[in-house]
């Protein structure tokens, strides 16, 4: 029960459809996490299988307080800008572990639950999605900041219209009969209002002008199991905190050759293809660049060989 083990990973679409067999939830911009409690303190794991108890206190003490003495749960810790989440702003209590820095930052989180694996010892991965759901609403006493993912039932089309009106992410369609399944799943998918995915970084450009730091990102996906493909240059969505704190990180990955198979006409600082971070873009170009990226934030929940070119 309290044994890591890869959470269950939805898959791209750009078929929307409703079907009374699925049910739909709403796509929440943060980071997944997966708790565990076997006793004693709840435990808190990124997707990767990484410990982040110390970054997220006030999650540890709600899971403690509002759940029972043995689960396992599934969910996403999210911060919200307004009423929408934000990746972003999450950002800013990612490598934080101490409680007084974390406290200054002055950004709340809150923990979307929804899925319930484990209950009092019982394995539960072998019962239907919807079970699992109706275990979970049982299993905590939802306050803030813990919080239930509520689903739709069938109206996956009318939805996701609802979630683009709004600016959300996105929806998550799940068969409403499926088995929890570690790894990725077409019994889970994503229909996406915007497009953006995680890249691994290759190297850099100097800073222009008054800027600070860097000038622009240069950025890949794994084709596969194979080499590191140039996807493009993203050169907006940084303040300045974020252009010399990545700049410090990719400073100690400097390295003398392109990480690349393609070749890049930019003139460039290389990196160790290490450091992964989410791009948000426009559209993919026909000859394979991104079209209008956009810096959203560093992702230290997904190791750099996994990131691939995510296709519907």
């Amino acid at each position: 029960m309290t044994g890591f083990d890869q959470p269950m990973l939805a898959t791209l679409t750009e078929r929307r459809f409703s079907s009374a067999d699925w049910i739909f939830e709403r796509k929440l911009d943060g980071m997944r996490a997966v708790a565990t409690r076997d006793g004693g303190a709840p435990r808190l794991r990124s997707r990767r299988g990484n410990r982040i108890d110390a970054s997220f206190p006030e999650l540890i003490e709600a899971l403690g307080d509002l759940g029972g003495p043995r689960f396992a749960a599934d969910g996403e810790i999210v911060a919200f800008d307004g009423q929408q989440t934000s990746f972003a702003r999450l950002q800013e209590r990612l490598h934080l572990t101490d409680a007084t820095e974390i406290a200054d930052t002055g950004v709340a989180v809150h923990y979307y639950l929804f899925d319930l694996t484990s209950v009092e010892g019982e394995d539960l991965t072998r019962l239907p999605l919807r079970d699992r759901k109706r275990l979970l609403r049982r299993a905590f006493d939802f306050q803030d900041p813990l919080r239930y993912s509520a689903h739709r039932n069938a109206e996956g089309e009318a939805y996701f219209d609802l979630a683009c009106e709004r600016g959300w992410e996105g929806v998550i369609a799940k068969r409403a009969a499926s088995r929890y399944r570690p790894g990725r799943t077409k019994d889970w998918l994503k229909f996406k209002c915007a497009h953006g995915q995680e890249f691994v970084v290759g190297g850099f450009t100097d800073p222009q002008g008054a800027r600070t730091g860097f000038g622009a990102l240069l950025v890949g996906y794994h084709d596969g199991a194979g080499p590191l493909r140039y996807a493009g240059k993203v050169g907006t969505g940084y303040d300045d905190r974020t252009l010399r704190g990545l700049r410090e990180r990719m400073d100690a990955l400097s390295q003398d050759a392109s990480p690349f198979a393609d070749p890049v006409s930019e003139p460039a600082h290389w990196v160790r293809p290490e450091l992964v971070v989410q791009v948000g873009f426009t559209e993919w170009t026909a000859g394979g660049m991104l079209r209008h990226p956009r810096y959203q934030g560093e992702r230290t929940d997904k190791a750099a060989s996994d990131v691939v070119r995510e296709a519907a």
